[in-house]
């Protein structure tokens, strides 16, 4: 069958096989959404964007009730973009090590609240308020003080493979005052849980102080907790671990040009290395949707979920400079769009990538490009989001009918 009407026919399928009405109902059900307008308007966002392949889903009442793949993975071979298509998704990963870190929390080998200097072999203490400790939720929240000095920080990207320099060695040098790349830069100049200064080294040292709470490496920690119950087959974090023919070739949009990259790994992986498809994230997305479980399979607890989503910042406490009308965060969550809806995003040499909910968790939607996108291409980028989620809106109205 060719691709199109394929896909076409599966998106029918997937919507009908979700929906509430069950055989041998007295009405008949609705007719399937007529999606012809959606894959048009998706087309057009993608030709002004400059975006060579897109991938998405849409969930609603924590079910997927449709996917699709537009455009390319890989252009210049003629391969299609499918919701099994896997790529990075840039800083969604945080999520994973989130979910990683709850579950070594439940196993009672984090805390929360503890010092994060219990759980490493060298000091992280910011040297203008070297008495203030900082914590594993203040590294969830990015209100630990730790910086993202650009210098160092650039350096973490290793074009043609995975990362060859090892994330607790960086992270040494980064934090132990006689580290190669430590600086007071390291910190920003406010005392930890006061201000809000999004970071991926920081979310990077999460990750790191799950390894060794665990005692296993956080790629083989949260394959055997989390991808392999979820049978999330297609998702991993490293290159290593993909198959070539699956992974997206990643392109950098400029000029009515999109030019494809090398494949590339990060040194602080837990901020930013899950490689995964739509059809897998949308699995994870569901199992947090669902306070911890997808199906029957349950990964976390609900009061872990509970914890993951709640709003961590009031008005007797909230960083400096935070306004609660525009911002709020869970724990490696993050609100968005003011404060309209949740989840996380990332943004990468070559991708763009969303996966959002209404607060509620009613409505959630996916969203890749295996193409960054300059100013005015996030503007299109940031439509067709919108476009995915005016029909989410829809099709739980049909469903509440």
């Amino acid at each position: 069958m060719h691709l199109g009407k394929w896909l076409a026919a599966a998106t029918i399928a997937c919507w009908v096989s979700l929906t509430p009405w069950a055989a041998g109902a007295q009405t008949a059900p609705p007719s399937p959404p007529d999606l012809s307008a959606l894959d048009a308007m998706v087309m057009k966002r993608m030709t002004d964007a400059g975006m060579v392949g897109v991938g998405a889903a849409i969930i609603v009442d924590k079910k997927l009730v449709w996917m699709k793949g537009y455009g390319y993975a890989d252009r210049e071979r003629g391969t299609p973009f499918t919701p099994a298509t896997v790529m990075n998704i840039g800083s969604i990963s945080k999520t994973v090590t989130g979910t990683a870190m709850m579950l070594a929390v439940e196993e009672g080998k984090l805390s929360l609240d503890e010092d994060i200097n219990t759980y490493l072999p060298f000091k992280v203490v910011n040297p203008y308020f070297p008495t203030v400790p900082i914590t594993l939720r203040q590294l969830a929240t990015h209100t630990s003080s730790i910086s993202d000095r650009w210098p160092v920080y650039k350096n973490t990207y290793h074009y043609g493979g995975d990362s060859p320099v090892k994330l607790g060695d960086f992270l040494a040098n980064y934090f132990d005052k006689g580290g190669t790349d430590y600086a007071e830069d390291n910190f920003v100049k406010h005392k930890p849980g006061t201000y809000r200064e999004y970071s991926n080294i920081g979310a990077g040292l999460a990750g790191f102080i799950v390894e060794r709470a665990v005692g296993e490496p956080l790629n083989t920690y949260t394959r055997r907790r989390i991808f392999a119950p979820l049978k999330m087959d297609d998702t991993a974090w490293f290159l290593s671990e993909v198959k070539p023919s699956k992974h997206a070739r990643l392109y950098v949009s400029q000029m009515d040009l999109a030019i494809p990259i090398e494949p590339y790994g990060g040194t602080t992986y837990p901020d930013g290395g899950v490689r995964t498809s739509v059809a897998d994230l949308s699995k994870l997305f569901m199992m947090i949707l669902d306070n911890g479980k997808l199906g029957d399979v349950r990964v976390l607890k609900e009061g872990s979920v509970r914890a993951m989503r709640t709003l961590q910042f009031n008005a007797s406490n909230k960083p400096d400079n935070v306004k609660l009308d525009e911002k709020n965060a869970g724990l490696f969550w993050e609100s968005k769009f003011n404060m309209t809806r949740i989840g996380h995003g990332g943004m990468d040499p070559g991708l763009k990538t969303e996966m959002l909910s209404s607060l509620s968790g009613d409505i959630g939607v996916v969203l890749f490009t295996n193409t960054s996108v300059d100013n005015d291409g996030m503007k299109h980028y940031v439509a067709l989001f919108e476009d995915l989620w005016k029909q989410a809106e829809a099709m739980k109205r049909t469903r509440a009918e």
